[in-house]
């Protein structure tokens, strides 16, 4: 058979699969997604008995952060974003062998270069790692470098998971990639309930950091074996290849793009330390929270069509886009506006349900329901931006979003700035929604102009008739939980019962409203994106 009658089966492959299998594929990773938040959500918990607010886990947080920060900006996030659509085009081209050489390049170059930099960063860790922590004590500045020296290994390790997991997303196989996550929070879950127990207090920390990098390793190895018969993959340092050069090229500006997101977290993490002590475990708790929703619905969403709208970029469909972005677009509205509603009314009894027990205590649960609350303002907003700026990526234009997400640190650290005196540990997450609020609607604006309009009609019907039924249920919600608290106190069983109840008022209450104001988005995940023609 021919290159091109190859091609052009494959081509028809991947049209029979828009067809049938992208909604397959939105749910499974949407379910798998909802998993890992769990698992994450119940490694939170078990963590904040564990250690609460106060001490090494304020150091623990900046530790982890910086690492994760490396990760985000020349691994995982900036990476997959610049590889998918070029590697996407190859593929729709039958240039599988070219195709297979860039992976092997990326390998080679993703090994020696995050690996030197890791090396790098643990050296250094002395010097740099306190200027992310100005306002802590010296015993947690030196515990944060001592952490951060056990898990920067996770930069390299989570570069070459980040390039397996866009492989595997590029050839339509999400399940694998979407479970590694739940993997990770199950190894690190394993290490605290079985090693905490059995080393000294001052040591209970270290389990958490090498539990971590053992999570990690787990992830890559997990990914390893779906990438069975796509290869070979002939690994070099790629310099002499056009195409990873020019993914290279392409990182910086989605490094910009993505990575600076990241910044965000680190930024205000260390505004967290000035305001006190337990700021930084606070905010961080409620953050794990705020991304709970965002990464069940919009982060699931705008996985599995990045490379739907590339595809749809490469053969210059702009109309096929505009379709595959306002539905994406209205649907993780439809999921994220209620959550934000919801949480901004009952911030408190979630936290408290949660996280309080052991060492995490009533003014721990006061703290992080402040930070929570803040959070709660820009979620569905945030959640919006994942999708709009993988959009500029599909086109090829990623310096728009860079610039944008370059601005949007600004404005972070300036919010942070003003906010952290008055609101204290409210005002960084406040800062934070400002940003994530203005960002987007800069973002969206500069999507239309560039592709010479958007469906704007729809996206603010759906938006609108979003956010009044969200306001009808989080009414229902809050009578529902109020009534049920007064009734049943505030033991465990009697706050699941409460805050359970009020979680199954506010859907029921966003269905009917939906029903009546009849939302398309009532329908099943597979009418996020119409067939590909």
């Amino acid at each position: 058979m021919t290159g091109a009658a190859t091609a052009r089966r494959a081509g028809r492959g991947r049209r029979r699969q828009g067809r049938g299998g992208l909604g397959r594929s939105t749910a499974i990773f949407a379910a798998w997604t909802g998993v890992s938040r769990i698992a994450g959500l119940a490694r939170e918990i078990l963590a904040a008995a564990i250690f609460g607010t106060r001490g090494s886990i304020n150091a623990f947080v900046i530790a982890f952060q910086v690492p994760n920060l490396l990760r985000s900006l020349v691994a995982d996030s900036a990476l997959s974003a610049a590889f998918i659509p070029i590697y996407t085009q190859l593929q729709e081209q039958g240039r599988h062998k070219e195709a297979q050489r860039l992976v092997g390049g990326l390998i080679g170059l993703i090994s020696m270069g995050l690996g030197l930099i890791s090396l790098l960063a643990i050296v250094t860790a002395p010097w740099v790692m306190p200027l992310f922590a100005p306002g802590l004590p010296q015993d947690l500045v030196d515990e944060t470098v001592y952490l951060a020296q056990i898990m920067f290994p996770i930069v390299v390790l989570l570069g070459l998971t980040g390039l397996v997991a866009a492989v595997l997303q590029a050839h339509g196989e999400f399940g694998a990639t979407a479970f590694v996550p739940v993997l990770w929070n199950i190894v690190i879950i394993i290490g605290l309930v079985v090693a905490v127990p059995f080393v000294p207090e001052d040591d209970r920390i270290t389990v958490y950091a090498v539990s971590i990098v053992i999570g990690t390793i787990a992830q890559l190895a997990w990914l390893l074996p779906s990438l069975r018969g796509k290869g070979p993959f002939p690994i070099s340092l790629g310099w002499r290849s056009g195409r990873v050069r020019r993914v290279l090229i392409l990182m910086l500006p989605v490094t910009l793009g993505l990575g600076l997101i990241n910044v965000n977290l680190l930024v205000d993490a260390v505004f967290a330390t000035l305001v006190s002590d337990e700021s930084p475990r606070a905010i961080d708790a409620a953050f794990r929270l705020y991304l709970l929703p965002q990464g069940v619905f919009s982060v699931a969403i705008s996985t599995v069509l990045f490379p739907t709208i590339s595809r749809l970029a490469a053969r210059d469909d702009i109309d096929g886009m505009r379709r595959t972005l306002a539905d994406g677009l209205r649907q993780i509205f439809f999921m994220l506006l209620p959550a934000s509603a919801f949480l901004l009314v009952l911030s408190e009894p979630v936290v408290r349900l949660v996280y309080q027990r052991g060492e995490f205590n009533a003014d721990s649960t006061s703290l992080t329901s402040e930070a929570l609350f803040y959070f709660a303002i820009g979620l569905a907003f945030n959640g919006a931006s994942l999708l709009v700026i993988r959009a500029f990526f599909s086109l090829q234009r990623p310096w728009l979003p860079a610039k944008v997400a370059a601005l949007g640190v600004v404005l972070n650290i300036v919010f942070d700035a003003i906010f952290y005196r008055p609101f204290g540990t409210g005002g960084i997450p406040l800062s934070t929604s400002l940003s994530s609020i203005i960002t987007f609607l800069l973002l969206l604006w500069l999507l239309e102009r560039e592709m010479g309009g958007l469906h704007r009609g729809r996206l603010i019907d759906g938006a609108v008739r979003s956010a009044v039924a969200s306001c009808v249920s989080v009414l229902l919600a809050w009578c529902t939980w109020h009534l049920l608290d007064d009734w049943l106190g505030r033991s465990t069983i009697a706050q699941i019962v409460s805050v359970g109840g009020a979680i199954v008022a506010a859907a029921l209450a966003y269905l009917a409203a939906a029903q009546a104001f009849e939302m398309p988005e009532l329908t099943a995940l597979s009418r996020l994106a119409r067939p590909l023609r």
